[in-house]
């Protein structure tokens, strides 16, 4: 077709449109071309007079090489010539010929070819026989044969599903394996469309799959499309491969598409899907559910693992009685592998216990679930009719399941599931599957089995956590100070935050004990450990603290008796085995050893000191007032030194004496504000310190601020906090003096109070102040040694104090009949609101206390006739 003039193309007659078209149609590239065909001819002499541009490609010889020559001479062999010009002799007598003639093959180094030549007899013009020879390479024709039988055996014999798609993807030709699945002869098949077999959205993806395969000639492998059979109603599912076919020039005349039926691997991998999904969701479930000992917590934990992974929508109730603490377990009912069931459910006849929705959860709506009852709202208590599929399962401790549903409903798949643990139905779990979703089956029963059942556990463990908290609770509450503490030259605040529900009660206490002499003692402690036992052991040292402390030991004192309490609390045998069960505590279960820290502090209004001892607990925090005009004073740690916890033994204590200035800020504290697992202890420190730069605010306010400025975790542990400003007394609320060690010192006692107490609006206590003081200091001159001193302290009490410096401590006794002294501390206990005496660096102090006029028992007792009898025998 290369050798037809121009001309050709430009000669346009209306009728020969289509001829052009189709002349332009056909490219190179065509049968043609496979095939190799040549021509030439043989005039009227014999000899070859047209030789075609194949020829010259299939025998290697140029036109110039064979017109002119004899063809019998040129392409065959010497031993073949003489039977050759035979034939041609015939073939000019006008008889047709076809036969196979052996060639040299160009380039072939002198191999021969074989060609068939199909030789017709012509004419020309001058009535001439002639002939035209065409020749064709047996080698492409035999080639081209073994090509077509293989693609029709591939093609007609795959036991896959083929297509053939034309330019306008529609069939262009299938296999008998495609028409047997989808019914009809192979010809039926021409001319249509994917449409034609697979539902719309499928055949829309495969349209588009195909026509991007057409234009870009990137292949497809495993397009995966699901649709039913001609006549058949379950679907099934096909591996596709598709790619470009091109013609011999190359250009696309279409696409190839391969199906495999994959069902059944598809099936089996679902299937497979489907356990390790469910043993995933097992292992989060185990990770997730549980993690905190709150029972609402617990039930949305299930709702997490479970929506959107396991279900569209779920919902869990959980039995009112639980939620509220009540432990009313009933009898196990009779007979193996069945559960005990709440009271009122035993009957079926009697409606079931009272449930409370506690969680909710949907991946599709915030619609209430209704799968198994009427619509249900978070916080929502509501019961079960007796017949529902709730009812039935809370009763019979067995799951099922509730297919399908109204039009409207949006569930079509519902799991009811009783949640049981250790023998006791404890809630219900409902998950559901909306329309669209694979129902449940069987494997789901058993998932959802599974995950009922460990959140039901966890659920049960909260409840008896939460009753044991709630019981530890009570007892630290119990035994905190109640209100607020009041105390002579101080202003007190304080703050206690126990852990939530999702930790143990901590073993953390403080406490503000006043002591004679306006005294007041501050302490701040905290148990190692969590539970009802640290809350136990912290009961016992902190009343082991207020008896120690009205026995007005020095604060190192004070540390010393506490650990020799504390490692009695851990040793079988009490107190009087915790030497020895200290010595063996290395070796033996440390959970049995009682453990605490403790800060200890003394502070006197009068002098404005405090005294303070440590046995291993934060270090107190000091913050002294600026000076008019100045800057903010930063606050200190006190460098007290710190000790062993209690409980330890075998360390002594050691206290320091600090100086504490009017308007002075002290804080005590657990280390539940200053410690937390997300910054180390010294960060808490420093900021402890920067939230109390500004001690001028009122105490509350202090309180407060710390408490908000500090990243406490609040819940994570304990929380005790106490601050305390320094007043101090008044000067003209003190009187201090001293007296000889003389007789007339008796007297001049009773001068001296007889004129502080008007001074102080006290007229009415004279005589019972001037008769107690008389004996102290009489008592003072008889038993004492060394100068007596005698101090009158003013504050919410009238206070006097009598030291001398004998360490003897005077006991109040029965005096005989006979007896002339031995009644002054009898006559001192009946008179006043209180006595005592207490151990100093240089000797003793003998006390009592008055009330003062206008508050509670301000009237100092009377001694009536028969007292004083029996004083007197």
């Amino acid at each position: 077709m290369s050798e037809i003039p121009a001309q050709a193309h430009q000669a346009r007659v209306p009728g020969e449109a289509w001829h052009d078209s189709l002349w332009h149609s056909s490219p190179p590239g065509s049968i043609y071309d496979y095939i190799k065909v040549a021509s030439f001819s043989i005039g009227p002499d014999g000899l070859i007079d047209q030789w075609s541009l194949r020829a010259e490609e299939l025998f290697g010889l140029t036109a110039a090489q064979v017109v002119g020559r004899d063809p019998v001479d040129a392409f065959m062999p010497p031993e073949l010539r003489e039977g050759g010009h035979r034939r041609v002799a015939e073939i000019l007598d006008g008889k047709e010929w076809t036969g196979l003639v052996p060639f040299r093959i160009p380039g072939g180094n002198g191999a021969h070819g074989v060609a068939e030549i199909y030789v017709m007899p012509t004419q020309t013009e001058a009535a001439e026989r002639a002939a035209l020879c065409v020749v064709v390479d047996v080698r492409a024709l035999r080639r081209i044969e073994s090509d077509l039988a293989a693609s029709q055996a591939i093609f007609g014999q795959s036991p896959f599903g083929f297509l053939l798609f034309g330019t306008d993807l529609t069939v262009q030709r299938a296999n008998r394996r495609f028409a047997t699945v989808f019914g009809g002869a192979v010809e039926e098949h021409r001319g249509r469309t994917v449409h034609d077999y697979l539902p719309p959205p499928e055949a829309d993806r495969m349209t588009e799959a195909l026509r991007r395969v057409l234009e870009t000639g990137e292949s497809v492998t495993d397009l995966r499309i699901t649709g039913a059979a001609p006549g058949r109603r379950e679907n099934r599912h096909w591996s596709v491969n598709l790619y470009r076919v091109h013609g011999a020039s190359g250009r696309p005349v279409g696409v190839a598409g391969i199906g495999t039926d994959v069902t059944r691997r598809h099936l089996a991998a679902r299937e497979a899907a489907g356990v390790r999904r469910n043993l995933a969701l097992l292992n989060e479930a185990g990770h997730r559910i549980g993690t905190s000992l709150d029972l609402e917590t617990t039930a949305r934990e299930l709702l997490d693992v479970t929506v959107p992974g396991f279900c569209d929508l779920a919902a869990v109730d959980l039995y009112q009685g639980l939620l509220l603490g009540d432990d009313d377990r009933p009898a196990r009912p009779q007979g193996p592998g069945v559960p005990s069931l709440p009271p009122g459910q035993r009957n079926g006849r009697v409606p079931s216990a009272p449930l409370r929705r506690v969680a909710f959860a949907s991946a599709v709506s915030d619609a209430p679930l209704s799968g198994a009852g009427a619509a249900v709202a978070v916080g929502d208590t509501h019961r079960y009719p007796a017949a529902s599929p709730g009812a039935l399962a809370l009763r019979t401790a067995r799951p099922r399941i509730i297919e399908g549903g109204g039009p409207d409903d949006l569930v079509q798949s519902t799991l009811v599931v009783p949640m049981v643990a250790h023998d006791t139905v404890v809630g219900l779990a409902q998950f559901s599957r909306t329309k669209g979703s694979e129902p449940f089956g069987e494997r789901d029963r058993a998932v959802a089995v599974e995950l009922a059942a460990r959140a039901a556990v966890c659920i049960d463990n909260a409840r008896l956590y939460r009753r044991e908290h709630e019981r530890a609770l009570i007892l630290q509450r119990s035994l905190l100070p109640p209100g607020d503490p009041e105390a002579a030259g101080l202003d007190i605040a304080c703050r206690y935050l126990p852990g939530n529900a999702a930790t143990e009660v901590g073993g953390d206490w403080f406490d503000v004990i006043e002591l004679p002499g306006h005294r007041t003692a501050l302490v701040v402690g905290d148990v190692m450990g969590r539970g009802l036992r640290a809350a136990v052991a912290m009961g016992e040292l902190r009343t082991a603290v207020r008896t120690l402390a009205l026995l007005d030991l020095e604060p190192a004192e004070v540390l010393a008796a506490l650990d020799e309490i504390a490692r009695g609390l851990g040793a079988p045998g009490g107190s009087q085995q915790a030497s020895r069960a200290a010595l063996q505590a290395r070796d033996a279960d440390r959970s049995e050893v009682y453990l605490a820290t403790c800060v200890y502090a003394v502070y006197d209004p009068v002098t404005r000191r405090c005294t303070i001892a440590n046995a291993g607990h934060m270090p107190p925090v000091l913050v002294e007032p600026p000076e008019p005009g100045a800057p903010p004073r930063p606050a200190l740690l006190l460098e007290v030194p710190p000790g062993m916890p209690l409980g330890v033994g075998g360390e002594p204590f050691e206290e320091v004496e600090v100086d504490l200035p009017e308007g002075a800020l002290l804080a005590l504290y657990t280390d539940g504000l200053v410690e937390s697992r997300d910054h180390p202890l010294e960060e808490g420190l420093r900021g402890l310190r920067e939230a109390l730069a500004d001690p001028v605010r009122p105490l509350e306010d202090v309180c407060d601020h710390v408490l908000g400025t500090l990243d406490t975790r609040h819940g994570e542990d304990d929380i005790a906090l106490l601050m305390a400003r320094v007043q101090g007394l008044p000067v003209d609320a003190v009187g201090d003096w001293q007296l000889p060690r003389e007789a007339r010192s008796v007297g001049r006692a009773r001068e001296l109070a007889r004129a502080k107490l008007p001074a102080w609006g006290l007229e009415g206590l004279l005589d019972t102040t001037e008769l107690l003081v008389s004996e102290l200091v009489t008592n003072a001159l008889r038993y004492g040694e060394g100068e007596i001193r005698l101090r009158l302290l003013l504050d919410r009490t009238l206070v006097c104090e009598v030291w001398d410096a004998n360490l003897v401590q005077p006991r109040r006794r029965r005096a005989r009949d006979t007896d002339e002294g031995g009644r002054g501390l009898q006559l001192v206990g009946m008179l006043s609101a209180g006595w005592g005496t207490r151990r100093t660096h240089r000797g003793k102090t003998v006390w009592f206390e008055l009330p003062l006029p206008g508050t509670e028992g301000d009237a100092p007792p009377e001694l009536s006739a028969e007292q004083l009898l029996n004083m007197y025998g």
